[in-house]
């Protein structure tokens, strides 16, 4: 292999079984491993072969537009690319007979799960959510439903039916969400793919070959009825919220534990959250509170749309919500004072720049397109054409955006407590563009509604009281 070829190895749930490949195949990659402090790796046996690891969903993405040549992630994020953007430049070339899994369309299991003609008799809107707001959509649209919303989420998709959707599409086995499948969508596993041109120019042989030997000798992209996990029908009850009740998001992930601590402080007792079963729905003394569980990047949109009264999370998220819709009737009513991060600009260390300032003017002499990688994408939109980069792009990423720099993107906007794993990646920090702490947020109607504002003022005062520090004592 003469010429230098380029491949993207996914991090999380799929990584230890492709090492586990890669090295029966003798790649010889150090560093291939959970908690992996560089993003870059080398093959011993493929001197020419540079390697780089990947939060999965963006594989497809980055393969297709050719910074990669080849890619290994599930069917699953391949499909969800494709359904959108069919003419898209990739080939699958083989199953890798691990990561198995099945996408379902699920309903609230409270009652009888409806059928696909009945979901297609209805005239009323229906809310599909998932990850996968691509294959929603092309379900809805092969099953010819009537009228239709997708909502597009970071996750947690089970959480949903049957207040704030009536169809999820999710993968594998959700818990004891009390759902029940209406229909199977997908059945997917880990698969090698390759950019068309990639495949069609470049001599992939021996890193085909080497890969060959070792998988399975039959390769079927379908699952045995006995290898899917069906969503469970679990026993959690559904609560009856009516139009009196304040309906809570809490927030899933690291903002659990200081939202506990808040909680607890101002004395408000939560019952299984977090949850050890996997339960969405916690429970708490509080009257006329209903909670849900679910990701702090969706929960502005979220209450936004009317799903949430009040929700708990980053104001990072609410800006970034805010400047794609300035009307939105999402507003922050109170900084919760925990999860500080400084969100910030920055740049390779190789890259001459220490300013923004400086990075337009090197961009501007050598009129290059400047390319924005960021989970913020409307953050990083506005910091852009604010800081008049001229031509430019964002790339969304879901994650692992440090492993973009400098070869797939020039500038990342990213979330950072210390800095320290941005300089551990050979980055550096140019500008903060504010600080972000955990925020109460609500809903502008709903805190004008008579029947809940009262309510929603004394959950606020009882939050504001807990962050109050405690008085001085005499003589102190």
């Amino acid at each position: 292999m003469a010429k230098q070829l380029k491949v993207a190895l996914p991090k999380g749930k799929l990584l230890p079984e492709t090492a586990s490949l890669l090295e029966k195949a003798g790649w010889g990659l150090d560093g291939y491993t959970d908690g992996a402090r560089n993003y870059r790796l080398k093959s011993q046996r493929f001197p020419n072969l540079l390697v780089k690891m990947f939060h999965e969903r963006d594989i497809p993405i980055q393969v297709a537009v050719g910074n990669y040549d080849l890619g290994i992630c599930g069917l699953d994020w391949l499909e969800e690319l494709m359904a959108k953007y069919s003419a898209s430049p990739l080939v699958k070339l083989r199953n890798l007979g691990y990561g198995k899994g099945a996408l379902y369309m699920v309903a609230s299991g409270s009652k009888v799960a409806p059928s696909i003609e009945a979901i297609q008799a209805k005239r009323e809107i229906i809310r599909l959510v998932s990850e996968y707001p691509n294959l929603a959509e092309a379900f809805a649209l092969k099953n010819r439903l009537r009228r239709f919303s997708v909502f597009p989420l970071w996750g947690a998709a089970e959480g949903y039916p049957p207040e704030s959707a009536e169809l999820a599409l999710v993968a594998g086995k959700p818990g004891e969400q009390n759902l029940k499948p209406v229909s199977d969508v997908l059945d997917f596993q880990a698969c090698l793919i390759a950019n068309k041109n990639s495949w069609e120019r470049e001599d992939l042989s021996q890193l085909l070959s080497s890969l060959d030997v070792h998988l399975p000798a039959a390769q079927t992209p379908s699952l045995p009825a006995s290898a899917r996990k069906e969503p469970s029908s679990g026993s959690y009850p559904v609560p009856d919220v009516d139009g009196k009740v304040i309906r809570l998001a809490l927030p899933d992930g690291h903002q659990q534990s200081p939202t506990c601590q808040l909680m607890s402080k101002a004395g408000i007792r939560i019952d299984d959250y977090p949850s050890t079963t996997g339960n969405r729905r916690p429970v708490s003394h509080l009257e006329g509170v209903s909670m849900k569980v679910i990701r702090p990047q969706d929960m502005p949109m979220q209450v936004a749309n009317g799903n949430f009264d009040l929700a708990i999370t980053g104001k990072d998220w609410l800006t970034d919500h805010l400047y794609q819709f300035p009307s939105s009737p999402a507003t922050e009513l109170l900084d919760l004072k925990f999860a500080w991060v400084r969100i910030v600009a920055v740049v390779s260390k190789e890259l001459p720049v220490e300013s923004i300032a400086e990075l337009r003017q090197l961009y501007a002499e050598r009129s290059l397109t400047v390319r924005v990688a960021s989970e913020y994408t409307n953050i990083s939109d506005k910091y852009a054409r604010d800081n008049h980069l001229g031509v430019y792009k964002v790339i969304p990423t879901w994650g692992a955006t440090e492993a973009f720099l400098p070869e797939d993107a020039d500038l990342l906007i990213e979330n950072t407590e210390t800095g320290s794993t941005i300089a551990r990646h050979n980055l550096k920090i140019i500008e903060t563009i504010f600080e972000s702490t955990g925020r109460l947020i609500g809903n502008k109607n709903s805190i004008d509604n008579p029947a809940k504002a009262k309510r929603i003022r004394e959950i606020t005062e009882i939050l504001r009281k807990a962050l109050a520090p405690p008085p001085l004592a005499k003589g102190d």
